[in-house]
């Protein structure tokens, strides 16, 4: 790929206000590109009467190592310039420094950013995040690989290549030829989006080819149950205990909005009375660290209550003796059938209709609900916060009977 040298331009001067006692001054550089500068230091004093300032060069054989010094300065920069244009697409005068200094040295490519990233995430369980939420990286890494074998037949590719028209591509790869759901294909899809925001932030790409991509949509059905269905599960006359016991378990993290792992690690001492009497379950969250507050109602302290002393009562101060997810959720899959439930039935559906059901829909403020939920933001909680028809029609009703009479037409001249 040819360069345009015009726009890029080495000076090297004498920086005299910086003179030091020995008389010498600092020999620096400024890199110019497309009419931005920035200047460096060479790390070369010389007198000033021993300096050429239309050559940019030192005078007399005696100084030939410094000219040495200052030409292989001058080749460096040629050079990595070049290597910038064929491989980011653009240069700047910012990176050459850098790059000068030894600091981006190396060519930066997506695979490279890529297992950066992965490898950071990896560092971070256990501190910032839980194995599940890490799970998405390295099956993330390994769809992008699969995806530059299909489309280039390569293993790895510059910052230069990705542009709109390859994340459409890839996008379609992992929907098409990955077989991915469109909810998956769009998690799959986000680390790709971080590695590629990373470069941007570090100058390896001029714009944000992400800037403008809008993802496909997630149409489905609510992942919350309705006031029937909840009430339908409720009364499901049930000859397995086993099914008895997930469909508890489902229902106790409806009324709470625990989740699945931290009802499965929830302990008698996270459950405490407080001055008034009321019990709150209050522990901190397993997937962010945040801290829970949930005032246990009526029906979710009888679910406790009845299982004490039972098989399914915990060990080692446990409340419960929780199974597997894969186990929960099959039996869930069971439950919605015998109920009439028409949707695929997970354990999260019962956090997601503690949310909407059970708290916004029956006037409990955002802020409340996101305390209780343990979430960090409450940007987090504004995702439960899908309203009902239900909720739609009861709030329209009371505003109706309110301004009942306050509105009328006044009469028209002509009438």
């Amino acid at each position: 790929m040819e360069y345009n040298r015009s726009t890029f331009s080495i000076l090297f001067y004498l920086n005299t206000s910086k003179k030091k006692k020995s008389g010498k001054c600092p020999v620096m550089g400024r890199i110019s590109v497309d009419g931005k500068s920035t200047a460096f230091s060479t790390g070369i004093d010389i007198l000033p009467d021993e300096w050429n300032a239309s050559e940019g060069l030192a005078l007399g054989k005696s100084n030939t190592a410094i000219n040495r010094q200052i030409e292989d300065c001058k080749a460096k920069l040629e050079d990595y310039y070049k290597a910038m244009v064929e491989n980011q697409g653009f240069v700047t005068a910012e990176l050459l420094k850098n790059a000068l200094r030894g600091i981006g040295t190396a060519q930066n490519t997506v695979m490279q950013e890529f297992a950066d990233l992965v490898e950071e995430k990896r560092k971070s369980v256990g501190i910032r995040i839980v194995a599940s939420s890490y799970s998405i990286y390295p099956a993330a890494y390994r769809h992008f690989k699969g995806f530059l074998r299909h489309k280039y037949n390569a293993d790895d590719i510059s910052f230069s290549m990705v542009n709109m028209a390859m994340i459409e591509e890839y996008a379609y790869y992992l929907k098409i030829d990955a077989r991915l759901a469109t909810r998956t294909a769009r998690a799959t899809m986000k680390p790709f989006r971080t590695v590629v925001k990373r470069a941007y932030n570090k100058g390896l790409l001029r714009n944000d080819p992400f800037f403008d991509y809008v993802p496909e949509k997630i149409l489905s059905n609510p992942r919350w149950l309705s006031h029937d269905e909840i009430e339908r599960l409720m009364k499901l006359q049930l000859k397995s205990h086993a099914q008895s016991f997930v469909r508890d378990m489902f229902l106790f993290s409806t009324f709470t909005g625990i989740s699945y792992i931290d009802l499965k690690n929830l302990r008698h001492t996270d459950i405490g009375q407080q001055e008034d009497g009321s019990l709150w379950i209050i522990l901190n969250r397993q997937k962010t660290g945040t801290s829970s507050y949930i005032p246990l109602l009526d029906f979710p302290k009888s679910i406790i209550e009845k299982y004490k002393g039972t098989k399914y009562s915990g060990d080692d101060g446990k409340v419960f003796k929780i199974r597997s997810s894969a186990s929960v959720n099959g039996h869930l899959k069971e439950l919605a059938k015998l109920a009439g439930i028409d949707k695929t039935l997970t354990y999260h559906q019962s956090r997601h209709s503690f949310g909407t059901e059970i708290c916004l829909s029956q006037g409990v403020p955002i802020e409340t609900l996101s305390k209780m939920m343990g979430h960090t933001s409450i940007k987090t909680t504004q995702i439960y916060a899908e309203v009902t028809r239900t909720k739609i029609n009861e709030d329209m009703t009371k505003l109706a009977k309110r301004i009942k009479g306050k509105y009328r037409f006044s009469k028209d001249s002509n009438e």
